[in-house]
Formats: C-alpha cells, sequence, structure tokens
C-alpha cells in the first residue's frame, strides 16, 4: 500500500533541503546497476548540466524497475528510470499513486530475444520447435506473448524453459537452449563475454518485429512535480545535455562509468552504451522529432499491445502513464 503521509513529508523535507542551499537537492533512482546505459545521468553531473539548472543530484542504483517505481511513488525519490511498462501495471493495481512517466528515454525498448545461429536460431520464425530460456521475473518474457503474435510465431510450438537470470546466458553458451529472452545489450555483451563468437549471436530486438511498446522512461513523483515544476523541467534538460553528451563522445561517458563503478570493464561500457544509443535512444523518430516524448498513435497501439499481456483491472487511459506538460515544445535535439 503507498503512503502519501510518507510521500508528503519526504517532498516536504526535498523543499526545505532546496531552500537551504543554493542548489535543490534531487537524488534519482536508476533502474539498475551502475553500466553503459547510465553514463548519461554521470554526464550531467561531471560536465555540471545539473548544476547549470540548479541541482544537486546522487544517483543511486536499482533492482529492476519495480524497484525505481515504488521509490518515487512513495516519496522517497521525486525522480526515476523506469520501464514504462511497469509503470502501466502498477498504476492499473495502485490507481492514483503519485507517479507517472514524464520524459521517454528508450523510444525503442531493448526488450529482445537472444539466440545463435550456430543453434538454428535467427529469426524468429526459427524459434519454433526450439527451447527458450526466460526467466519469469525478466521484463522481456513479460512482452513475448504480444511480440509472438505480431511476428506471427506459434507459441505451442516453443519449449520454454525457466531460468534464473545468473544462469540464462551461460545455459545459451551452453547449448542448454537455443534462445533466451533479455535487454538486448545486457545480454548480447553477457555472452561475448563467455566466450559465444559475436557472428553467432543474432539479436532480435521484439520493436523489429511489430511491438509498438515503449521502454523506459524518466519518471517523477507528481506531487513533487506539481510543487517544482521549474525544478523538475531542469532536470529534463540536464538529462537530455547529459545523452547528448555520451553520444558525442561514448569513451567520456565509460569512463563516468568506471568512475562510479571501477570493478567495471570501460571497454565492455562503452560497448553496452553505444547498443543502448544505437537501438533504444537515437532511433529514426527521435532523429525526425527530437528526444523525449511520446506518439500519441502509437502509445494507444502500445497499450493495445499490452492488454494482451496483462489483464487491466480498470480502464487503461495513456493520460495516466504519460505527462509531456514538463518538457519543452520544440523536443531536445541529440545531435
Amino acid at each position: 500500500m503507498l503512503h502519501r503521509a510518507l510521500a508528503a513529508a519526504t517532498v516536504a523535507a526535498i523543499l526545505t533541503t532546496g531552500t537551504a542551499h543554493a542548489e535543490m537537492q534531487m537524488p534519482f533512482a536508476l533502474d539498475w546497476k551502475f553500466e553503459g546505459p547510465s553514463a548519461a545521468y554521470f554526464a550531467a553531473v561531471d560536465n555540471g548540466h545539473f548544476a547549470d539548472a540548479g541541482l544537486e543530484v546522487e544517483i543511486s542504483a536499482g533492482q529492476g524497475s519495480l524497484d525505481a517505481i515504488p521509490k518515487v511513488a512513495t516519496g522517497a525519490f521525486p525522480v526515476g528510470f523506469a520501464d514504462i511498462n511497469s509503470l502501466i501495471k502498477f498504476l492499473d493495481q495502485n490507481p492514483g499513486a503519485p507517479v507517472i512517466a514524464v520524459m521517454m528515454v528508450y523510444d525503442k525498448p531493448p526488450f529482445a530475444v537472444i539466440g545463435r545461429k550456430s543453434l538454428g536460431v535467427e529469426t524468429p520464425a526459427d524459434l519454433e520447435g526450439k527451447v527458450l530460456g526466460a526467466p519469469p521475473p525478466d521484463g522481456a518474457w513479460a512482452q513475448f506473448p504480444a511480440f509472438a503474435e505480431s511476428a506471427g510465431i506459434d507459441l505451442g510450438k516453443i519449449t520454454v524453459e525457466p531460468v534464473g537470470f545468473p544462469t540464462r546466458e551461460p545455459m545459451l553458451a551452453e547449448g542448454k537452449v537455443a534462445a533466451v529472452t533479455g535487454f538486448s545489450f545486457s545480454s548480447f555483451l553477457n555472452l561475448v563475454r563467455l566466450g559465444v563468437a559475436e557472428d553467432d549471436i543474432s539479436t532480435m530486438l521484439m520493436g523489429d518485429y511489430g511491438l509498438e511498446l515503449y521502454g523506459n522512461a524518466i519518471i517523477a513523483n507528481t506531487e513533487f512535480a506539481a510543487a517544482n515544476p521549474d525544478a523538475l523541467k531542469g532536470f529534463l534538460t540536464a538529462v537530455a545535455a547529459g545523452w547528448k553528451d555520451v553520444i558525442d563522445d561514448p569513451a567520456m561517458g565509460a569512463k563516468a562509468v568506471i568512475a562510479r563503478n571501477p570493478a567495471a570493464d570501460a571497454g565492455l561500457e562503452q560497448r553496452r552504451l553505444e547498443l543502448s544509443i544505437n537501438d533504444n535512444v537515437l532511433t529514426d523518430y527521435v532523429v525526425a522529432n527530437g528526444f523525449g516524448g511520446i506518439d500519441d498513435d502509437r502509445m494507444t497501439a502500445a497499450i493495445s499491445q499490452f492488454g494482451k499481456n496483462y489483464e487491466f483491472q480498470n480502464a487503461p487511459d495513456a493520460s495516466l502513464y504519460f505527462d509531456s506538460s514538463y518538457l519543452p515544445e520544440e523536443l531536445f535535439s541529440l545531435k
């Protein structure tokens, strides 16, 4: 159950802190640990974009979107980064919760099926008659029924093997499954690190096969946003600037990640960042229309597709999940 009193108290504390210092403190909850795709937010810190907006931003690692969303909904964090599909489900199950997406980051979600060509998997149709490894809590697996329908494959002809996150790529590397569901930029590089030849890996982004869903977005506590619209607009402007920085210089972005996660490999995280930029962030739509917003018709189609994987308890409404009012009319340019 959500605790509005806690949210109000936390927002009040953030406001008090913000007025006591030159910069408003605005903690930011990531969805996952510090890896390549989080470089943009570190660049916004290191290159002074948050400071230019009058903000002091402390970035915290997460354990998945289901971790970030309640953190923001309860007011423990005013802003976070989460999968919008997980947010839609959360808001359907917690009507009126004070959390909403305010900036789309992954215009194309990283949901993917990753197979090995040597095991006979290069296209979605090849999955029929094969064993697919899928962690039950995996975000990509949650969208697989809609993907299967849009790609024209028969779910009944696929053997699904439940696997754990730590064993997913090792099982594919060992040939115990022919393909797995996962995030494109993570599973691909995990396989490479396990010694699988890159030209043996087939990465099928679900968004390339008819899946209309969006991916991760910046989310905000609506009570905080209503009380601090300029601070939130400044935060989003700084985030866009951070993404532009790492697009222009991915090596700099990787160094920013390593500064916070010294155990990581700089080369690997740079590649992970570049994959997320090319596949998820800097899409043709974003190049043509700008970064941060959504297309209303696509969002309607995405909600309809999401309904094939999840039974809504309440009537879905896009305005409950995404608020574009904190974005500039002319969306951010990343090029």
